[in-house]
């Protein structure tokens, strides 16, 4: 049994019910499993007012004054930490940044110890990533009523803001997800942005979801329901409208056989330009981060005029935005 569902034998709400207050606003934001189309709607509506062209001042709004956002971080990251700073202090809140490497965490500190410490120096919003599963939920099963929990990135778990952020860019380079097929290829094993990913193009509607994988790096079908588990490349961007290529996640594996080396991974999975030409004439190319360049994606794809990636950060913080304006305003409400 993992981590997760012993935390989840011992408490009768779910982690997807845990998310919701009473009569079904957002509380917390652990996972995009019982989000339904228009809680997502909503969400990119609203991150879509968020966005500025080329060259204009980035939105700004007071929604978060007197707001504090801790983002506790004990996993590296880059674009999703950002985002998450930069989304809070455009809504005006007061934002603390605090990493396993700075924290008392890593001097042996429970995580809720950690959090009790927190609360008490009354921040509202924790934004938590961490290698463990299980571990947003935990802290908003022991969080004071006045706080929310937002997880930026649990295990192999859930990344849900990731996958809004990418349900944000394909909407807007697709109008629509009706009839659109959407191939991810790489360790979907490993990937919590897979997992994200998947759950909610599913419940947009989406005509087809593909996973495209070594036999080492595929999934249990069960994790991924209704999606065609393949291991042919060739086949799996055949006419395809949406390639999202993933790295492979080697600090999660740890050793395990049948995992292709770097040259063998490109010459079999790696997604140039020759490839691509299987997908969809206006097919668009889209990665998490972080690229290795030469192993999962051809840096004249990733930097070619189907490349969406650019938009993908440009996106997130957007969505983050949207997130924390809701959460809070829910909290407001309560």
């Amino acid at each position: 049994m993992s981590v997760t569902e012993l935390f989840e034998a011992n408490n009768e709400i779910s982690d997807a019910d845990l998310q919701f207050t009473a009569d079904g606003r957002l509380r917390h934001l652990l996972t995009l499993r019982g989000l339904n189309r228009q809680h997502i709607t909503g969400l990119l509506d609203r991150a879509e007012s968020f966005l500025s062209a080329p060259g204009e001042p980035a939105v700004r709004s007071q929604t978060l004054k007197y707001v504090t956002v801790g983002n506790l971080f004990f996993e590296p990251s880059t674009r999703t930490r950002a985002s998450f700073e930069l989304a809070a202090k455009r809504l005006s809140a007061d934002v603390l940044n605090l990493d396993v490497n700075t924290s008392a965490r890593k001097k042996g500190e429970n995580i809720l110890d950690t959090m009790h410490t927190l609360q008490a120096m009354q921040v509202d919003v924790f934004v938590v990533r961490d290698a463990s599963a299980g571990v947003p939920a935990y802290i908003a099963r022991n969080a004071n009523d006045s706080v929310t929990i937002l997880n930026a990135g649990e295990a192999n778990v859930s990344h849900p803001t990731q996958g809004l952020l990418d349900l944000m860019t394909i909407r807007r380079h697709k109008g629509d997800f009706a009839g659109l097929i959407v191939a991810i290829v790489g360790d979907i094993a490993h990937s919590r942005v897979a997992r994200s990913a998947s759950e909610g193009l599913m419940t947009m509607g989406i005509a087809e979801l593909r996973l495209i994988s070594p036999e080492a790096l595929a999934p249990e079908p069960d994790d991924f329901p209704g999606a065609r588990v393949m291991h042919s490349l060739k086949e799996g961007l055949r006419g395809a409208d949406v390639v999202m290529a993933l790295r492979i996640q080697r600090e999660r594996i740890g050793s395990l056989d049948g995992i292709p080396g770097v040259d063998e991974y490109f010459a079999t999975f790696g997604i140039n330009h020759e490839r691509l030409k299987l997908a969809a004439p206006d097919a668009i190319v889209m990665h998490p981060g972080p690229m290795n360049r030469g192993i999962e994606i051809d840096s004249s794809v990733a930097d070619g005029p189907a490349s969406v990636i650019i938009d993908q950060v440009t996106n997130g913080v957007a969505v983050r935005m949207a997130v924390l304006e809701e959460v809070v305003r829910t909290m407001e409400r309560k």
